[in-house]
């Protein structure tokens, strides 16, 4: 027992909070698979688990969970408060230090490209990734997405 409620592994499908931020991350990543196909014309499912893009799904799961807390326990409530700020943080890591990595990367990958057409070689142990972040608009739609999907889920 746990303030009066049984703790057990199968409450977790009854958490209304993780279940709108679940649903939410998994919608963003659908919407970021359509959208990376009506812009590139290619069907790619890698963007279905990848980062970066639009919308962002790192926004949209914990804005799912702020709004979900905050619909479900009041917009004055300590669990909404915490959300809210984790929900902040994430947002701006997205978009801030995460971005910046991205375009620290690409400039990385020209300068290898630069090496190599000099006929020098640079092995790299693993492939750099660019699309590690996100631009103002795609967070503030995956946000978007996160709200709705609470607000449909919490009614």
């Amino acid at each position: 027992m746990f303030y009066g409620r049984e703790i057990g592994i199968l409450g977790i499908f009854q958490n209304r909070i993780l279940i709108c931020a679940v649903i939410s991350w998994l919608t963003a990543q659908l919407v970021k698979v359509f959208i990376h196909f009506l812009v590139t014309r290619q069907f790619d499912i890698t963007r279905l688990w990848g980062d970066g893009g639009m919308p962002s799904a790192h926004s949209a799961t914990v804005s799912g969970a702020a709004a979900a807390s905050g619909f479900l326990y009041g917009f004055d409530s300590a669990i909404f408060g915490v959300a809210f700020i984790l929900a902040a943080v994430v947002m701006h890591d997205a978009h801030g230090v995460r971005r910046e990595t991205g375009k620290q990367t690409a400039m990385l990958k020209e300068i290898a490209h630069f090496f190599e057409a000099n006929g020098n070689t640079l092995t790299f142990e693993e492939t750099l990734k660019e699309f590690v972040g996100h631009t103002p608009l795609q967070v503030g739609f995956g946000c978007l997405i996160g709200v709705a999907v609470a607000f449909i889920f919490t009614l």
